[in-house]
């Protein structure tokens, strides 16, 4: 299972990164001008073959040796980030001391050294919290990590004190696979650079790595100092310094105070509007506009304020027609006539429309002539020469000096017939123009 798991270990972290590069580029992308995720960093510091966490260790004295290491991270939130560690150096310990209860280590093994290959691992780094919690961008923190990876490495180990080390298994490079978890803080020298301070405990799968075989996990330690370098565009700010809380706490700020300033702004024009709409004497038409001040109230006011004056209505007269009225127009209706299939008007009838008009204009009447026709032919020839017939008529009048605005005329065609049209009186009678006073 143990390779199975080192043979997709690879397959995995590249998936990580990439997930975390992605998640960088949605986290970053509508602030790139403003804020950089990604980060190098490299360190040196002190390897130890043990750990102060506990447990049993196969050599009294275990020596400390130099290390030195580099990592990549893509900070995804600023609470959060995946950083990829790389970490190489030498393990050493002997037994030239007696164990810490004074008695001698009779090991068969007297003294190992380790070549750490490689040692890389993908971790997980959560910031505590930030030391200035009120302040948008911090300067120091506080992490804690942990993760999984591979170490490969060499041993060689010497049977007798200050004997010459051997080969453990035969040069081969031996792979195992790695916990590591660790702690750390971080300083912020410039706006691109950080101190690290850490200390990791990797815990490793497998009895391996001091050359001594008793079935129990062995571990390692690495602490270290280091510097960070941000990358990105020049200009933009680390997203790890970046604190939301406190970012929160100055954009509620601007709020209140945007807020405030609006309503001060609200303030001023409402004041302005009151004053550009005050109407003292109540006559609907604001001060500033009104050209004739204190208009008694109920007094009806035109747009500049002063009073309307009102046209005294016209009283129309009841319109009386006599008898004598109706008989001028009976006698125009029954000598009208027209010349066969249209609308010219003989001679004959002249006389009788002649007192027609000189009733309008006497008396002002107003006149409905309505044409009519039979039903011999098409409907519009028959609704156009009915209309044209009413309007000859009206054109007459008007030439003997009535009011064209009190004559109407309308044709019907044939659809208000008096008769049967099936009989040639009939359709004489239904050929007609009709007179109505009123």
């Amino acid at each position: 299972m143990k390779q199975n798991f080192i043979k997709t270990l690879p397959v995995a972290i590249a998936a990580l990164l990439i997930g975390g590069s992605v998640q960088a580029q949605d986290q970053t992308g509508a602030k790139s001008n403003e804020l950089t995720t990604w980060s190098i960093g490299v360190n040196a510091g002190v390897l130890t073959p043990l750990s102060p966490l506990g447990g049993k260790n196969d050599f009294s004295n275990m020596k400390s040796s130099l290390g030195y290491g580099l990592y990549i991270k893509n900070q995804i939130t600023p609470y959060f980030s995946l950083r990829l560690d790389g970490v190489r150096g030498k393990l050493k310990g002997d037994n030239s001391e007696n164990w810490k209860s004074g008695a001698p280590n009779t090991s068969a093994v007297n003294a190992f050294e380790t070549d750490l290959t490689y040692s890389g691992s993908l971790n997980a780094v959560v910031n505590l919290f930030n030391i200035s919690m009120f302040n948008a961008n911090s300067a120091v923190q506080l992490y804690a990590s942990a993760g999984a990876g591979l170490a490969g490495y060499k041993v060689k180990t010497s049977a007798a004190a200050n004997g010459p080390l051997v080969d453990y298994a035969g040069d081969k490079t031996i792979s195992e696979l790695i916990i590591p978890v660790g702690l750390g803080a971080k300083f912020k020298l410039a706006e691109r650079v950080n101190l690290d301070l850490g200390w990791t405990v990797n815990f490793v799968d497998g009895d391996n790595l001091d050359g001594v075989y008793r079935g129990n996990n062995d571990k390692y330690n690495y602490g270290y100092a280091g510097l960070e370098f941000a990358l990105g565009k020049k200009g933009a700010k680390q997203l790890a310094w970046n604190n939301p809380v406190a970012l929160t706490y100055e954009e509620a700020l601007a709020a209140k105070q945007i807020a405030n300033s609006l309503k001060a702004d609200n303030d001023k024009l409402r004041a302005e509007m009151n004053d550009l709409l005050k109407d003292t004497d109540g006559d609907g038409v604001a001060d500033k506009l009104d050209k004739c001040p204190n208009t008694p109230a109920g007094v009806v006011v035109d747009g500049s304020g002063c009073a309307l004056k009102i046209p005294v209505p016209v009283i129309q007269e009841k319109v009386i027609i006599t008898e004598a009225d109706r008989k001028v127009v009976e006698e125009a209706i029954k000598n009208l006539e027209f010349d066969l299939g249209k609308a010219t008007i003989r001679a004959k009838s002249y006389p009788t429309l002649n007192r027609v008009a000189a009733l309008l204009v006497e008396k002002n009447f107003a006149l409905k002539l309505a044409g009519h026709t039979d039903n011999t032919g098409s409907m519009a020839l028959n609704m156009r020469l009915s209309k044209e017939r009413a309007e000859a008529v009206k054109a007459y009048l008007v030439s003997q000096g009535a009011n064209p605005s009190r004559i109407e005329a309308v044709g019907y065609g044939p659809n208000q017939p008096i008769a049967t049209n099936k009989t040639a009186a009939g359709r004489q009678l239904n050929r007609r123009v009709e007179f109505t006073l009123y």
